[in-house]
């Protein structure tokens, strides 16, 4: 990985201020950023949470008793640096809604039903290529009350590099969603060729006959290929 950071990463990811994402008004900073060096520790600190990843969190079909409701899907690719090598020993993290558009969180009260066979939450590490793998249920989409009739496309994802500090949080969506055209957070990305990197492709040659679809999603850490990531 290239010792200079490049610059071209920050203008793929979103604007801090996004004024149709009503919640970006109140958090966005007000007055210039002020760059702070990172201490010794924070850029050696431990690994966040590798040594308690287990060999089956990756699956989020197999968490409970029972089998979770909805299209079981798989989700593969590669996490890469900006000239296109793997990155090992990351760790990826997967949250999400329900089939049904719901998470299990006090906040989301919305009439859509709850899973007790699905949690939304998992994680892996990426191998020594870079390669990472999840099972899942594809999620719904959701009401947000961002705006009048505001849903929120399917969408998962999170990736964790070598300190806390260093967490990245992006969103990765499903090819076709009609509601692209309606998000504000998918359209807070202005590049349309960096939006396009937010969005998964079917993987038809990885989809399990008679079992699950299969979509591949690599996540570009930085350069000018970057996959866009939240700046909040």
């Amino acid at each position: 990985m290239a010792l200079i950071y490049p610059v071209a990463s920050n203008s793929v990811h979103p604007a801090r201020l996004s004024p149709a994402y009503r919640s970006a008004i109140k958090r966005a900073p007000s007055k210039p950023l002020i760059p702070m060096r990172h201490t010794l520790s924070e850029l050696t600190g431990p690994v966040y949470g590798h040594e308690t990843v287990r060999e089956h969190d990756n699956d989020l079909t197999i968490q409970h008793k029972g089998e979770p409701l909805g299209e079981r899907i798989i989700v593969h690719g590669y996490v890469l640096d900006e000239d296109g090598r793997g990155v090992p020993n990351t760790l990826v993290e997967l949250w999400q809604a329900n089939a049904c558009g719901r998470y299990i969180h006090v906040v989301d009260q919305h009439p859509a039903p709850l899973d007790p066979n699905f949690t939304g939450a998992g994680r892996t590490q990426s191998d020594a290529k870079g390669y990472y793998k999840f099972i899942t249920i594809k999620p719904g989409a959701y009401p947000w009350g961002n705006h009048h009739n505001a849903w929120r496309p399917a969408h998962i994802f999170s990736v964790f590099g070598h300190s806390f500090v260093s967490r990245l949080v992006t969103q990765m969506y499903f090819p076709g969603d009609p509601l692209f055209p309606f998000d504000p957070i998918f359209n807070s990305v202005t590049d349309e060729k960096a939006r396009a990197r937010m969005i998964s492709s079917f993987d038809l040659e990885n989809t399990k006959p008679e079992w699950a679809l299969c979509y591949r999603f690599d996540i570009v850490l930085r350069g000018r290929n970057a996959t866009p990531m939240e700046t909040k």
